[in-house]
């Protein structure tokens, strides 16, 4: 059963503590879970058998936590202040960052905001485009939440749309939470932000993640970035790759 904290603004954040060592804070993608992104796919076994704790949080709207459904809840500053409600609750003045997707965005967030609360961040799913606002526009993300709320999914056309849509589908997902998330979706951070971030940060990226892009042109927008490329994933089978994993534990050692 998961532990419970509330956000500043009151929605209860769902966590789970494993494992002995190094704590390591994991925060999911866009319309998974704790439970999805991070356990089914064997992160909580690998991490914690190399000797790392974990706290892998539910974000708001997402997973055990609460679900608002108005767009003015979100925005991923916001929601990397739940990351330091979370690590509050738990007692860590610092920890190592592990971020997928929208758990990446919030994660970059926290580490300009915060700092001093963060000792490395792994970054999965992110890459190139986050550099070229792609996703993190605001006419992208307006297109990816009426894909979300349509009545008719089968006149979605763009595959972006039809992807996010299938996942939101799944059972247990609210997605009109979803939506309201993906329409507060912040900008990206500016090149000269990146620049001035003074932790190390990994990059990895499936070799076909069209979602993401490559890794190495966002490692090499950050003082202290590093690239790793998985052979044949795309966005959806990255994060399952024992290799991904393997990256962020070599990283973290």
């Amino acid at each position: 059963m998961p532990e419970f904290v509330n956000a500043a603004d009151g929605v209860p954040l769902a966590f789970e503590r494993l494992g002995e060592g190094p704590a390591i804070v994991l925060v999911h993608g866009f319309g998974s879970s704790r439970l999805q992104n991070w356990k089914s796919t064997g992160w909580y076994g690998g991490l914690t058998e190399a000797g790392f704790s974990i706290v892998a949080m539910d974000c708001r709207g997402h997973g055990d936590s609460g679900k608002p459904h108005q767009p003015e809840c979100y925005g991923h500053d916001r929601m990397a202040e739940d990351v330091i409600s979370v690590m509050d609750g738990c007692g860590l003045s610092s920890a190592l960052i592990c971020g997928y997707s929208m758990g990446g965005f919030i994660a970059l967030r926290l580490l300009a905001a915060h700092p001093e609360r963060v000792i490395k961040l792994a970054l999965a799913g992110v890459g190139e485009t986050y550099l070229k606002d792609r996703i993190t526009s605001p006419e992208a993300r307006a297109a990816l939440a009426d894909a979300l709320l349509t009545a008719d999914k089968d006149s979605i056309t763009d595959p972006r749309g039809k992807m996010f849509r299938a996942f939101a589908d799944q059972p247990g997902k609210d997605r009109f939470a979803l939506a309201a998330c993906m329409r507060a979706m912040s900008p990206r951070l500016p090149p000269e932000t990146l620049s001035r971030l003074q932790r190390p940060v990994l990059v990895v990226d499936g070799a076909q993640d069209d979602t993401a892009g490559a890794p190495e042109p966002l490692a090499a927008a950050l003082a202290d970035g590093h690239a790793v490329t998985i052979p044949g994933r795309d966005h959806m089978s990255a994060v399952g790759d024992k290799n991904t994993r393997q990256a962020v534990i070599a990283f973290f050692g």
